[in-house]
């Protein structure tokens, strides 16, 4: 998730129970009670890029889908609470991050949610959605590197939906990923092995922020 630190990218351990504070926001048209600590990405409130993205994409998700830099959890929530039936990977590389978004799973009663780091999501997991509000502020290096590792695992057709401020890039990351993913990248490769290929688009705009599709091939 974007965000004016890198703080809350880089591991921290899970808060004691004296860190963590309860918090109020509307998930789905819901008023629903989590928990949330420092140390991670918007602590205090569900932030503005994220509600655009969370009124932004339509259907419920199914199938194995993606929320790509969970934090507190406010998205992979969201696609749980959308579609129970659907196996909701929650990935950041924060240990605080996952150990709240495990708590709030449990406190909404959210079964389908598994919070996890990257490495843990099994190889053979293939997506239908991904949602994420990324960490652009990590460098261009870092982020290309995490599109070009989570991207490939769509399924033909697959969507990834990606919330980004139109001044920290959005365009210019939405024109990189057209040149990067036109099928002839040797480099990024499907996990069957064929050469990726996906079109990115601009679904919308809001509050300063545009929200990216990203359609595989």
């Amino acid at each position: 998730m974007s965000d004016q630190t890198q703080d809350h990218y880089f591991t921290a351990e899970p808060a004691s129970s004296a860190e963590r504070r309860a918090l109020t926001v509307v998930l789905d048209g819901t008023s629903v009670d989590v928990e949330t600590a420092g140390g991670i990405f918007s602590p205090g409130r569900l932030d503005l890029g994220t509600q655009v993205l969370l009124r932004t994409v339509s259907g419920p998700p199914t199938g194995d889908v993606l929320d790509l830099g969970c934090g507190w959890g406010p998205v992979a929530l969201t696609m749980a609470m959308q579609n129970p039936q659907a196996r909701v990977w929650a990935v950041d590389v924060n240990e605080r991050s996952l150990d709240l978004t495990r708590r709030n799973a449990s406190r909404l009663g959210l079964d389908g949610i598994t919070a996890c780091t990257p490495d843990d999501v099994p190889a053979d997991v293939r997506l239908a959605q991904i949602w994420s509000n990324p960490p652009i502020r990590v460098g261009k290096e870092m982020l290309h590197s995490m599109l070009d590792r989570w991207l490939p695992r769509l399924v033909p057709g697959g969507s990834a939906y990606l919330v980004v401020q139109r001044n920290l890039g959005a365009d210019s990351l939405m024109g990189w990923m057209n040149d990067r993913y036109d099928g002839t990248t040797e480099e990024v490769r499907t996990p069957e092995g064929a050469p990726f290929e996906a079109v990115a688009t601009k679904l919308a705009s809001a509050k300063g922020f545009r929200v990216i599709e990203v359609v595989a091939g």
